[in-house]
């Protein structure tokens, strides 16, 4: 493991300056899931929430709050994102919304705080627009499955069991 680049000589928080960095294509893939009960999936995939409709709500929300992360995380910068990607899929299994996030611009740093903002933003969308009838949601395994460009490669995540 590393040094931590945001920390200065003197241990103190800093942003990094990535001026000298070289441009390149950088794309971050994070996930997460609402879990729920199956009659609130039900709701979900019918459309009939009181607040209206979750997976576009949710889907706009992840893809505003990837836009606004440097305004939510102290030390991240704002970027000129080309992509945002976010996926919504009911999943009987669970019962729940598994939420997916492609976050791709071409620049000098990574774009992973971006995807894992805008999944956990979606995810809380989600829940908030449901939570009159289902007090015991949950969200769980918000993270990072994929990560490219940059000086460190490329970054795969291993699949749960």
């Amino acid at each position: 493991m590393t040094g931590l680049s945001h920390l200065d000589a003197q241990g103190q928080a800093h942003m990094v300056d990535v001026g000298d960095k070289a441009e390149t294509t950088r794309i971050a893939i994070a996930e997460g899931n609402v879990v729920m009960q199956a009659a609130t999936l039900d709701i979900v995939r019918r459309g009939d929430a009181k607040k209206g409709d979750v997976l576009g709500t949710a889907r706009l929300a992840g893809i505003m709050a990837a836009k606004r992360t440097h305004e939510l995380i102290p030390l991240c910068h704002p970027l000129l994102i080309s992509k945002i990607a976010v996926d919504l899929t009911i999943d009987e299994a669970l019962p729940g919304v598994r939420v997916r996030v492609e976050v791709k611009m071409k620049g000098q740093t990574g774009v992973e705080m971006e995807a894992l903002t805008a999944v956990s933003v979606a995810c809380l969308t989600v829940y908030d627009m449901v939570k009159a009838v289902d007090r015991a949601m949950h969200i769980e395994g918000i993270r990072l499955v994929h990560k490219s460009g940059g000086k460190s490669g490329v970054y795969e995540a291993e699949q749960p069991a």
